[in-house]
This record gives structure tokens, sequence and C-alpha cells, in this order.
């Protein structure tokens, strides 16, 4: 009974996870790469990355809620069983956890290289492998709980997560090169 009400939960809220985790991850990873294409320094990537994180988690959440209570409030007028519905808090809550958590993954590096030299050097490529683990990760996750191919699933998602970031790369480079000649 209660794995049955887990993996119901698991289903409720998946894309809460999906969608704050993959733009946690994108639009973090996103600044990076905009950042190092415009040559800026690791101290700058870091108070992009970290003011993305919170301030762009918290719109993602309080957005969910918003349209998720939307959604109740129109199927309660409606006379739907309200049992079925998602939770606005919690599915806010879902977005803006999941948002934060995996959106961390493409900083842990620039940290890291804060406190050990021997990273600095590689700082980008170690953002580049745990953010392309990340979208694996959060492609197979989706993947397995829908029932669905998770390698297919999870392929896809990393195509998506680094087709934005070879934009935001493009970006970064293009405005450098404008911008400072």
């Amino acid at each position: 009974m209660f794995e049955k009400r887990v993996h119901s939960v698991e289903r409720r809220y998946l894309p809460e996870f999906v969608y704050g985790a993959s733009d946690g991850v994108v639009t973090t990873f996103a600044i990076v790469t905009g950042a190092i294409g415009a040559s800026l320094s690791p101290s700058v990537i870091l108070i992009l990355g970290f003011a993305n994180l919170f301030a762009d988690g918290f719109s993602m959440a309080t957005s969910n809620y918003l349209s998720t209570k939307s959604e109740v409030d129109l199927l309660r007028s409606k006379k739907h069983e309200s049992s079925s519905l998602k939770h606005p808090l919690k599915a806010a809550i879902a977005t803006y956890f999941s948002f934060i958590a995996i959106g961390f993954i493409p900083l842990i590096s620039f940290v890291l290289a804060s406190f050990n030299n021997s990273i600095a050097a590689h700082r980008f490529t170690y953002s580049f492998i745990l953010t392309g683990l990340a979208l694996l990760l959060i492609g197979s996750v989706k993947g397995y709980v829908v029932k669905k191919h998770f390698l297919r699933s999870a392929l896809q998602t990393l195509i998506i997560g680094g087709i934005a970031a070879l934009l935001a790369f493009g970006v970064g480079f293009l405005l450098k090169n404008i911008i400072v000649g």
C-alpha cells in the first residue's frame, strides 16, 4: 500500500521534477557557457549562476504554484473529484527544490575550484561532464517513471540541453566580439 502511494506521488509530481530539474540545469549551464563564450571570470560565473539558481528557481516555483492553483480552481468549478488534483504548494516546492538541487550541478566545479587549484584549470570541462550526466539522469528518471525506454528519454534530454548550451555559448561569444570588439 505504501509503495503504491509513493509511486502515485512520483507520477503525480514527475512533471514538476522534470520541469524544475531540466530548466535548472539547462539555464545554469547556459549561464556558464555564455560567460565562458564571453570570456568572463569564474567569479562572475559563480555570481550569475547563483543569482539564476535562486531567482529563476523562485520565479518558476511561483509560476507553477499559480498555474497549478488556477487548474485546480477551474477543475473544482466543474465539480471534478478533488482527491486526484495536485496540491499547488507541493507542485511549487517540487519545482523549486529540483531546480536548485539539479541546477547547482553545473556550478559544482566552479565552487570546488575556489578551494582547490588543481580543479581550476579544468573547471569548465568538469562542469560540462557533470551537466551532461545530470541531463542523462533527468531523462532516464522520466523514462523509467513513465515506462518509456530510459536511454531514448535520457538522450533526448541531453540533446535538448546541449542545444541550449551551444546557443548560450554562441551568444556570449558573439556579444563579446560585438561589445568588446
